[in-house]
């Protein structure tokens, strides 16, 4: 090899030895990239760290171990959370010899008591990150333990140990574990603790667990209408009692709700629920695996679906109602008040924020378990089960009338000269019972992929090239003129602004679908702009998804798993693929996925995850969004800075270096 190929290299950047190699030790990680581990800085993950010292407690109650758990918000953004459970072991741990095991759970990543399920049928806290990270991310963290009528304490800060283990004194009256903690101001800036979301957070958790009583105290400083001092909540009847308040006097289809609770077989856990169809209102749902929120639901969902859906059908053939055999989930979920929790072993969760059960086995657990219920709930009263399979059929006509206009309206519009669609719009046929999809992909080597993976009935292809014009910031004449606009419009069919209309839209679904990295999320970002702004009804209806391709494919074997992000695919190197040599292949885009994993893991509607893009409640005026998309989309660049230095202790730490 010739020398002068070393002779001409570029002259370095920098030193890049052994010395440049960073090892992070004990919670360091946490502080530094805290959306690894509770989402991000924000309220809501703010509001993760009492979650997840609550769910400590409520495992204690729901092992049989304890029955009373107080939950006590201070002034100075203290919270403590007691229970009377066995209390954290405080004899010195076999592996680290001079500390106390309470000292090691507090101090050290992925560790606890739920790994082996011995001291634990089932739990909400799976990974042994969550106290140790409340830890880490506190400014002042106080732990007390009860235990054989002794009483010890142990205090940290930031995620670092100030002394030993003390014995405080004798307590032959008490038992069981009390955390307080403050949140450090470095990591969540001035954001305090919400009175009326700890409030709510305490009251749920005493419908999951009918066995359990929780007491609310709260400074009188921080007390409202809506928050008061003190209060205690128990729940006999579980989550029948949270839908009954749920309902309130609101009139139903069926005079009695669907509520019960089922064993699973074999000691794997239980089921409970509780559903509720009222007229004339929307519903809501709730999802809950081990006492822990699963707000976008998962295979626990699934098993329910399936359960309502082929019930309702059997029980359409059962009366002699023929076009029962086209109820989708959706007929039989659309305006109901839904509550579902299940208790499971060692549950799968897709982030370390647990806000989707992915757990395979959910769905024939619940499926089974539920749909017994469900069939005895319709055939002991036939006025009643007639009475919601009536209610329905009305959705279900309803959404077939909607879908018969919108595609005749689509072949229309395909077979109109003047009506003329993008050539480069790959149409789907339309035929067939399922709904019918648009998916906007980025590029013509992700277009060609998502193409073959396709379900050629009912999903469309549309590439488009790069990033679209930011219609925020450009003028109206702009956005006029810009070809990749006038394709999305053309291929929507619903007109945009004031002439939008989304019964014209010729797609039940608008997916926006793009690369797993920065740019692709930029390239969303200008595109749910664009809806918001030329298209907001779209959007408003319900319309409009982010796909959620993985972003990485993790192998061991012949046992392949998928990915979203860093945080799960750490959670599945420790839970399925733990102590296993892990082959690890990043996707760089859609477009080096072949079509057969393409179709697997973002376009199958059978196991692929959708987010669907809408307005909070509060913001059903659009205002508040509006204000904020002007604000970092819109032409004054000095808003978007002014943004950015104001915000700028919330921004995920969890971002790699290039």
């Amino acid at each position: 090899m010739s020398d002068d190929l070393f002779e001409n290299a570029p002259a370095s950047g920098g030193d890049y030895d052994s010395s440049s190699i960073e090892v992070l030790e004990g919670l360091e990680p946490v502080r530094r990239r805290p959306g690894m581990y509770i989402g991000g800085t924000d309220d809501r993950a703010l509001h993760h760290l009492a979650a997840e010292v609550l769910d400590n407690s409520m495992d204690e109650a729901v092992a049989g171990h304890a029955n009373r758990i107080e939950v006590r918000l201070e002034e100075g953004n203290r919270l403590s959370i007691s229970d009377n459970g066995r209390g954290i072991p405080v004899d010195e741990h076999p592996k680290f010899p001079g500390k106390s095991t309470l000292e090691v759970i507090l101090s050290t990543l992925h560790s606890g008591g739920k790994f082996s399920g011995k001291a634990y049928a089932t739990s909400g806290g799976l990974h042994g990150v969550g106290v140790s990270v409340v830890n880490a991310l506190s400014s002042a963290t106080r732990v007390e333990v009860a235990r054989e009528k002794q009483l010890y304490a142990q205090e940290f800060s930031k995620g670092q140990t100030l002394g030993p283990i003390e014995v405080v004194g004798a307590a032959p009256n008490r038992r069981g574990t009390t955390v307080s903690f403050t949140p450090d101001s470095e990591i969540f800036g001035d954001r305090k603790f919400k009175p009326h979301r700890l409030f709510k957070l305490a009251r749920s958790k005493a419908y999951l667990f009918a066995g359990v009583e929780i007491r609310w105290k709260c400074a009188e400083s921080l007390t409202s209408d809506d928050v008061p001092a003190e209060a205690v909540f128990k729940f006999p009847g579980g989550l029948a009692d949270h839908l009954a308040e749920q309902v309130g006097a609101r009139e139903c289809v069926t005079a009695q709700p669907f509520t019960g609770r089922q064993e699973f077989p074999d000691e794997a856990g239980s089921v409970e629920w509780a559903i509720a169809w009222p007229l004339y209102s929307d519903g809501s749902t709730s999802w809950y695996c081990n006492t822990v929120p699963t707000p976008d639901g998962g295979t626990h969902e699934q098993g329910l679906r399936g359960a309502l859906t082929k019930g309702l059908r059997a029980f359409g053939e059962l009366t002699g109602v023929k076009k029962a055999k086209d109820i989708t989930a959706d007929d039989v979920m659309t305006g109901a008040e839904v509550m579902l929790s299940v208790f499971i072993r060692d549950p799968q969760f897709q982030s370390q924020t647990k806000d989707r059960l992915t757990s395979p086995e959910a769905v024939r657990l619940v499926e089974n378990a539920v749909r017994d219920h469900f069939d005895h709930f319709l055939t002991d009263n036939m006025d009643r089960g007639k009475a919601l399979l009536g209610e329905v059929m009305e959705r279900m006509d309803e959404r077939l009338k909607r879908k018969q206009e919108r595609e005749i309206k689509r072949k229309t519009a395909t077979n109109a000269k003047k009506l003329r669609l993008p050539g480069k719009l790959t149409d789907c046929s339309g035929e067939g019972d399922k709904e019918t999809e648009l998916f906007i992909v980025e590029g013509d080597s992700a277009g060609g992929s998502a193409k073959q993976a396709r379900d050629r009935k009912t999903q469309a292809i549309l590439p488009i090239r790069g990033k679209i014009l930011n219609v925020a910031s450009a003028s109206a004449d702009k956005i006029r003129a810009n070809s990749e606009i006038a394709d999305l419009v053309l291929a929507m069919g619903c007109g945009t602004r004031k002439d939008c209309d989304p019964e014209n839209l010729r797609y039940d679904r608008i997916i926006i679908m793009t690369d797993a990295d920065v740019d692709g999320a930029h390239i969303a970002t200008l595109l749910m702009t664009f809806f918001f702004q030329e298209m907001p009804e779209i959007v408003r209806k319900g319309h409009l998804f982010l796909a959620q391709p993985p972003l990485y494919r993790l192998t061991a074997g012949k046992e392949s798993r998928y990915a979203h992000d860093d945080a799960h695919r750490a959670e599945l190197e420790e839970t399925v693929f733990k102590g296993k040599k892990v082959e690890v292949a990043r996707f760089k885009g859609l477009g080096e996925m072949n079509p057969q994993q393409l179709r697997e893991t973002t376009m199958n509607t059978e196991t692929r995850s959708l987010v669907r893009i809408t307005l909070p409640q509060e913001f059903e005026q659009r205002a508040g969004v509006k204000e904020l998309v002007d604000q970092l989309m819109g032409r004054n660049p000095e808003h978007r800075f002014n943004f950015i230095q104001n915000r700028a202790g919330e921004m995920d730490r969890d971002m790699i270096d290039a």
